[in-house]
């Protein structure tokens, strides 16, 4: 892939995560729709007309490259068995390499850890001695790692965490600004149940696209987000009791 085509793939991804259309691109720049289309078709941007569409989705050139040049990478980054050993055997550095992963400064992460600056650097030096960062001597970090990450799934984070994290999760009536629940239970056919996992992936791979758009968005723009997706074979208690007794 050339790097015009990578570079404007990445754009219309980016489009897509913030859920701007054609149309409502066309308006922000002033043009018709199907002079946009014939932008994309065209690949015929110019620096400043390519400069515009960015900002109207809040980032800029600089970022699109960025992204581009992450794009030849796996979406998923994996980390080494001993590396998560690592992270789970202390719940602060994890946050700390959490707050990192998600943008966050050196000493943004310090002060919403509350920690004092040698604390700091112990995590730091933990994090660098672990190969998950390297770290200068004017605290800018160089992570090895970026967002999504992908969890072994019997791997020590999620065997200590994730009983937590579901129990936490749920306890939330999901009804203020931001906040969804939703449950469906239904017969489907095996050809369904394929389609609606290739959606949940897909949802998956818009949650990590945001995540990416937004990584160097400044904090205090930010708030922490969990998206919970499943998906299984699953009978309520109900009716599993009342076909036992009816057996």
């Amino acid at each position: 892939m050339n790097e015009t085509k990578r570079l404007l793939d990445t754009l219309k991804q980016c489009l897509r995560a913030r859920g701007m259309t054609y149309r409502r691109l066309a308006r922000a720049l002033n043009l018709s729709e199907s002079s946009v289309k014939r932008l994309f078709a065209n690949e015929s941007f110019t620096l400043a007309r390519l400069e515009r569409v960015c900002a109207a989705i809040d980032m800029t050139v600089a970022d699109l490259v960025h992204m581009a040049s992450r794009a030849r990478e796996t979406r998923a980054h994996s980390l080494t068995l001993e590396q998560e050993r690592v992270l789970a055997s202390d719940a602060t550095l994890l946050a700390c390499f959490y707050l990192l992963l998600n943008g966050r400064s050196v000493e943004e992460a310090r002060e919403r850890l509350g920690l004092p600056m040698r604390a700091m650097r112990a995590l730091l030096a933990k994090l660098t001695e672990a190969r998950l960062l390297d770290v200068d001597t004017k605290l800018k970090v160089r992570l090895h790692a970026s967002l999504p990450i992908a969890w072994r799934h019997d791997g020590p984070v999620r065997r200590l965490y994730e009983r937590q994290v579901r129990a936490e999760f749920l306890q939330a009536p999901f009804t203020g600004r931001g906040e969804a629940l939703t449950f469906h239970s239904a017969e489907l056919t095996s050809a369904s149940v394929r389609i609606l996992l290739r959606k949940i992936d897909r949802l998956a791979a818009d949650f990590a696209d945001l995540a990416a758009l937004d990584v160097h968005a400044p904090a205090r723009t930010k708030t922490s987000v969990a998206l919970l997706m499943a998906c299984r074979p699953w009978v309520f208690s109900m009716f599993s009791a009342y076909r036992a007794r009816t057996a």
